[in-house]
């Protein structure tokens, strides 16, 4: 048993009455942060000064006595408080370069705010501070452990949810004895070293046209119009449902690979320089490499198992993975290929996902890359050479 931070999802009902509320909650909350952002950035613009969460906590507790902000009392007083917390991590992160700088927040995107503490559930009723009657909560399986603190949010569907995280005892999976080496790709999402494959679903491809279809008539419509609003929905929705069958095919394929395997091996690639390319880009982002990769590694360190990055770098598609020859004229077009050293014929994706494998087991043991790679004879490249052409073919 390990003791994990776990997150239960719900889909919550609130009546029209709780509705207003939840939406003084967010427009609250989302007042809070873009107010204090501002006060921030003219603090530092005009006198190099660097507020902090106690100067913003302190200035709110006199800003709720002024006529004019008199409303923010209706809020439950420990939301807004977490409002500058996450205020002041992202401020932080900025400065320690670990993220952008905090954008103002918008009532047009996805509503929320947290409640750091007072939350039960009775009877298929969800109590929080401020709402005297309990909201009606969908519960869809059994929450185990503590409660420690909730995040609601409303989506750009309309749809009202509950985020709770627990401190949960985490019965782990049992260990498997097997390691396995893992390329990812637009062709397939997930080659395994052992021969299994996962195929790319393609979500968003195969609703495209139809999504293409709805953003259209949106456009038509006149702007602020009824018209307009439901079609928006109806794109939002669409969106939505792209968005949920992705995930829910990632979460299966991550689970089914940490129950089956205790040392996994996957190349650490950029997924944001990925992106970059316009010719690839919406097919990097339909795949969900980030997504998957984020799964893998906290599936991973909930059971104790062991994930290896390999550096994006290595030639894993271009070596041999019987007797390390580099192959370096070979293209993204070359699915299978032959090693002229020792005549192997390999499967461009499954030779990768061997070679992932081997190289994580050298990191593991202490080994190192450039012992292992072999140059062709009479080849005049360098190593740095090699592994910089691999960029562009071993993705795909």
């Amino acid at each position: 048993m390990k003791t994990i931070f776990k997150s239960y999802k719900f889909r919550i009902d609130p009546t029209k009455d709780q509705q207003v509320l939840l939406s003084k909650h967010f427009g609250a909350c989302r007042f809070i942060f873009n107010h204090y952002l501002n006060e921030r950035k003219d603090e530092y613009l005009n006198n190099k000064n660097t507020l902090n969460y106690h100067d913003n906590a302190n200035n709110l507790t006199q800003l709720k006595k002024d006529e004019n902000y008199i409303w923010l009392k209706e809020i439950n007083s420990q939301s807004l408080q977490s409002t500058l917390k996450h205020l002041d991590i992202s401020y932080n992160r900025f400065f320690r370069r670990q993220s952008k700088f905090p954008k103002f927040k918008n009532k047009y995107t996805k509503q929320s705010f947290t409640i750091p503490q007072s939350i039960t559930i009775e009877e298929e009723q969800l109590w929080i501070p401020k709402f005297k009657q309990g909201i009606k909560i969908k519960l869809h399986r059994e929450i185990e452990g503590k409660i420690m603190f909730g995040t609601i949010s409303k989506t750009v569907t309309n749809k009202y949810y509950i985020s709770m995280t627990c401190e949960v005892q985490h019965q782990q999976y049992e260990k498997t004895n097997s390691n396995v080496g893992i390329d990812t790709g637009l062709k397939d999402l997930a080659i395994l070293s052992d021969g299994k494959v996962y195929e790319n679903i393609k979500t968003l491809k195969k609703n495209l046209k139809k999504l293409k279809f709805n953003q259209r008539q949106f456009s038509k419509k006149q702007k602020e119009s009824k018209n307009r609003l439901d079609q928006k929905l109806k794109v939002a929705i669409l969106h939505e449902r792209i968005t949920n069958v992705r995930r829910d095919y990632l979460h299966k394929v991550t689970t089914e690979i940490v129950k089956n395997h205790d040392i996994i091996c996957i190349e650490d690639l950029a997924v944001k320089n990925l992106m970059k390319n316009h010719k690839l880009a919406l097919s990097f982002a339909d795949v969900g490499l980030g997504e998957l990769y984020s799964m893998l590694e906290y599936k991973s360190n909930w059971n104790d198992k062991t994930v290896i990055m390999i550096d994006r770098f290595f030639p894993s598609s271009k070596m041999c993975n019987i007797c390390n020859y580099i192959k370096d004229d070979l293209t993204l077009k070359d699915r299978e290929w032959t090693c002229p050293s020792c005549n192997t014929n390999h499967n461009r994706d499954l030779n990768a996902s061997l070679n992932i494998l081997n190289q994580g087991l050298k990191i593991l043991s202490g080994s190192g890359i450039e012992s292992d790679i072999k140059q062709k004879q009479g080849e005049s490249s360098s190593v740095e050479e090699v592994v910089n052409l691999e960029t562009t073919t071993s993705l795909v």
